[in-house]
């Protein structure tokens, strides 16, 4: 082959080959533009809740710390060495049980000394109640000597004399006022007697407090007296008198928490509480018993108490729990999820109508749980609601509406697009939709 034809071969080939490439990079621009005319023509795909009735409830939770029921120190009531002690941290103990023996010498002188006053009185009571009897005897006999002298007197004028009569009406009489005044001696005697044996009964009752003992069922706290120590009375305000235990009623525990200014209003006697322990992962439901009806200037909260039983003491005072109140509720609720909201000045939502597109709906907002807002106004049952990414969509705007399930306490989304982005599938938890 000459020079000439095979250059004319390879130009023609070279020519053929840049042709198909050309034809192939126009087909492949063709389809590109296609395809990008075809996704700008696809819908968007959008999750949507659909808007139904359920039991809608927003709580409080509060955290707290346990208290004693009750938490004293107990002090002797006199002044004196710790002759026993019985107890020590961590005892259980029951009221009227023996904690310690207070020893105090000076007292037990003063209660043979009253006992003694007293012995000593009832002989005085004694003798003067003698001496009234004898007074009235001595009485009666002068009494009856000058009735006959008198009767005899006027039966036989000028038998006895008049000085010999008057005598004897001054015995009489005389005699009379002995009965009185024995009587008044006898009279004191009894009142001394009273008075000493109300001073026995004084320092008796201050004998019994040697014997200290437990005011309630408790566990003893701490110890802060050992034998032989000296302990004042508490009851000295001018010494500082060191306590014998501390003792705390932990069979019964306070819950207290400081309830915000803005629910304490919601806060009433018998209003329901569930308690979580963080300690033990255990819930106790319980009843609100007290509250103090006034702020705490400082933090703006009301103090709000349950009461927890605690028989086995596996609860400790100073353990942390936290405590859900209940504060409205609506057995008749429209809610939808809390990513359904549009927040602001006016809070809204986008609804997918029955031609699939995007409608813009103000909203009047009511019970807000963790989870879901109740609608109060603005949508309607059954009405399709846009689930997050709200900005992504114009009013108007055709979508492919994904929807989710209001499934008991969750919502889920049940269904994916076949075309477009595939949507992630999320989960909104409802409180109050189910108990």
């Amino acid at each position: 082959m000459s020079m000439s034809k095979r250059t004319v071969l390879i130009v023609a080939i070279v020519i053929v080959a840049v042709s198909a490439f050309l034809v192939m990079h126009v087909r492949a621009k063709d389809e590109k533009q296609d395809a990008a005319t075809s996704s700008q023509n696809q819908p968007s795909a959008a999750a949507v809740a659909t808007v139904q009735r359920e039991p809608a409830e927003t709580t409080i939770t509060v955290p707290g710390v346990f208290q004693a029921y009750q938490d004293i120190l107990v002090h002797g009531k006199v002044s004196g060495y710790v002759k026993d002690i019985f107890v020590d941290i961590g005892d259980r103990v029951h009221e009227g049980e023996v904690l310690a023996i207070l020893e105090v010498p000076e007292l037990d002188a003063q209660v043979k000394a009253a006992q003694a006053a007293v012995v000593r009185d009832s002989s005085e009571v004694e003798r003067t109640s003698h001496d009234v009897s004898r007074a009235r005897a001595i009485h009666s006999a002068l009494h009856a000597e000058y009735v006959r002298l008198k009767a005899a007197a006027a039966t036989m004028p000028g038998l006895v004399a008049q000085q010999d009569l008057d005598n004897k009406q001054a015995a009489d009489l005389s005699s009379e006022a002995q009965i009185d005044a024995a009587k008044s001696a006898n009279d004191a005697a009894q009142q001394k007697s009273s008075e000493d044996a109300a001073t026995l009964e004084h320092y008796r009752a201050l004998q019994a407090y040697s014997y200290v003992r437990a005011p309630f069922d408790g566990v003893v706290t701490f110890r802060y007296a050992d034998t032989g120590a000296l302990v004042a009375a508490g009851t000295d305000e001018s010494k500082d008198a060191m306590p014998i235990v501390r003792l705390a009623e932990s069979g019964l525990l306070r819950l207290r928490m400081p309830v915000p200014e803005s629910d304490a209003d919601f806060m009433h006697l018998g209003g329901p509480a569930v308690v979580q322990v963080q300690a033990t992962g255990e819930t106790i439901h319980t009843t609100i018993v007290r509250f103090t009806r006034s702020m705490d200037r400082n933090t703006r909260t009301m103090l709000t108490e349950v009461d927890i039983p605690n028989k086995d003491l596996h609860l400790a005072p100073g353990m942390y729990a936290n405590t859900t109140f209940p504060l409205k509720h609506d057995n008749n609720a429209l809610v939808v999820p809390i990513d359904a909201i549009v927040e602001g000045d006016q809070p809204y939502v986008l609804v997918v109508d029955q031609n699939n597109r995007v409608v813009k709906s103000p909203v009047v907002l009511g019970i807000q749980g963790a989870n879901f807002y109740e609608i109060v106004r603005g949508v309607h049952i059954g009405d399709r609601v846009i689930v997050g990414n709200q900005a992504n969509y114009q009013p108007g705007q055709l979508v492919t509406p994904s929807p989710v399930d209001m499934n008991l306490a969750n919502f889920n989304q049940t269904s994916k697009q076949r075309q477009g982005p595939q949507i992630s599938q999320r989960e909104i938890s409802v409180q109050g939709g189910q108990k």
